[in-house]
């Protein structure tokens, strides 16, 4: 009976070392889900930025070959 008792101990100590383990696993995938949150919308500022730079340098550049133009004539 005493073997049993200390089979059933060992078991629920295993079972709480293991439910803690996951508890950790969880709170990383949570982080780290967090993380790729904030990491996607900066990206997808620096995208919209990008695409923003590239109108304005569009437009510039249209701008200075009008002035061109006007220049040579």
């Amino acid at each position: 009976m005493s073997e049993n008792l200390e089979l059933i101990n060992e078991y629920k100590e295993q079972v709480r070392i293991l439910k803690q383990e996951v508890a950790e696993l969880q709170d990383a995938g949570k982080s780290k889900d967090s993380a790729n949150k904030r990491c996607l919308q900066k990206l997808e500022h620096s995208a919209q930025d990008l695409e923003d730079a590239n109108k304005k340098i569009t437009s510039l550049q249209d701008e200075l070959h009008k002035m061109k133009k006007k220049d040579d004539k």
